[in-house]
């Protein structure tokens, strides 16, 4: 019998206890609103910031409805002005060059690398041929690229520097936390992420006016005062008039949620490490198949993995793709011709008006992505390797014979 994987791509960890049993608290006193709270009393999300912030080792941060309201709020903080170029990943996902689109500025992609990482050389081509000034930096699937590089390249050309952290919470180059090499680092705690609250988000910056000016974007009024993790009042003062509101506030609901959950990050970075190696282990050998490298300076979360198929046509590939599906193994294609789910790739997103990137066209051709969740066991791991292999075997029989492969046969 076909050996099949029966597990759920998409079923994560329950809440912890300690958020169920905040989170029924903030509903039985119903002051879910950041700003609603008794005399005396702290908010759930004050102190989430507050944590979050320790954690990282940052000055400020800032709790939002998203990790795309934090990029965009993010961009506004350093003042980006509606048709001004911003630099990104072209290997990204929608809501990165989104949030640059939602304020009306222009996503200037940037080529990507077979490692997954943006292309350093072509990212100096590009904010010298454009004059931009901000790179919203996309940590995409969880690919650090060399830090160090690019904040030298970043400090040299006068480019200031937003991380999306979405798939890198918790990870570290040489020690130092993603998010914090950069003027602000945003974060996502949508389910799929490294904390889950539905849908969530986080800025961190050491930069007193760039927080300042975040918070009273994010919808603070004039109650700023009430941040733990915030400048003093008097940084607010010149700007309290000045800065729009554009409402994006994280709740105490999610916060509430979302505080025991940092506490449990490192365990979960090594869960998800074991996960990563013994999937990485068991497709070492799988005919056509080439692993994505990880750096010995990369402290990596590894929520998902990610293989390339150099060379299959996409006949081939998409072939693979619904052998590994008819036996459980849920796969995404970065190249293929229609946007599927949250997949999409830089050629989809028409209303950046994209110019061809024949490198980054060749590595996503090729490009296949996997969620790890951690319900998964290392067994599971196991399995679906074994499935894959087998698929991709099957895959290079068939164009040995001139044929598009068919998944394997009961």
């Amino acid at each position: 019998m076909t050996e099949r994987f029966t597990g759920s791509f998409t079923q994560q960890e329950p809440i912890p206890e300690a958020g169920i049993e905040a989170a029924l608290a903030v509903l039985r006193h119903g002051r879910l609103h950041r700003y609603n709270t008794a005399p005396g009393e702290v908010a759930e999300t004050a102190l989430l910031e507050e944590e979050f912030a320790a954690y990282l080792g940052a000055k400020y941060c800032l709790a939002l409805a998203s990790g795309g309201a934090a990029m965009a709020c993010a961009l506004r903080a350093l003042q980006v002005r509606p048709g001004e170029p911003v630099l990104s990943n072209a290997f990204t996902l929608a809501p990165v060059p989104g949030a640059i689109a939602s304020i009306g500025a222009v996503p200037v992609l940037v080529e990507v690398t077979e490692d997954l990482t943006i292309d350093l050389a072509h990212l100096e081509a590009m904010a010298g041929a454009t004059g931009s000034k901000v790179l919203l930096l996309s940590h995409m699937r969880g690919h650090v690229c060399d830090m160090d590089a690019l904040t030298a390249l970043c400090d040299r050309l006068g480019v200031r520097v937003i991380e999306d952290c979405a798939h890198t919470m918790g990870a570290k180059w040489k020690g130092v936390p993603s998010g914090r090499h950069g003027a602000i680092g945003c974060y996502s705690t949508q389910t799929y992420k490294h904390m889950n609250s539905g849908e969530g988000g986080f800025l961190v910056t050491d930069d007193a006016e760039l927080a300042a000016r975040a918070v009273l974007l994010s919808g603070s009024y004039m109650l700023y005062a009430r941040h733990r993790a915030a400048p003093p009042p008097e940084v607010f003062e010149p700007l309290k008039l000045e800065v729009p509101n554009v409402s994006s506030r994280m709740d105490n609901l999610r916060a509430a949620i979302l505080r025991p959950q940092i506490g449990m990050l490192e365990d979960r970075r090594a869960r998800w490490r074991a996960l990563y190696q013994g999937l990485e282990a068991g497709l070492a050998g799988a005919p056509g198949v080439k692993l994505i490298p990880r750096p010995q300076h990369e402290d990596y979360m590894g929520s998902s993995f990610q293989f390339l198929l150099p060379g299959w046509e996409p006949e081939r590939v998409a072939a693979f793709v619904a052998g590994a599906a008819a036996r459980g193994v849920e796969l995404k294609w970065f190249g293929a011709a229609e946007p599927a789910g949250f997949t999409s790739r830089y050629a989809h997103w028409q209303y950046a008006n994209p110019a061809p990137l024949p490198q980054t066209d060749r590595v996503l051709a090729g490009l296949i992505d996997m969620r790890l969740p951690l319900t998964f066991t290392v067994e599971d791991v196991a399995r679906i390797a074994r499935i894959l292999t087998e698929e991709a075997a099957a895959a290079a029989r068939a164009e040995a014979l001139g044929s598009v492969a068919a998944p394997v046969a009961d």
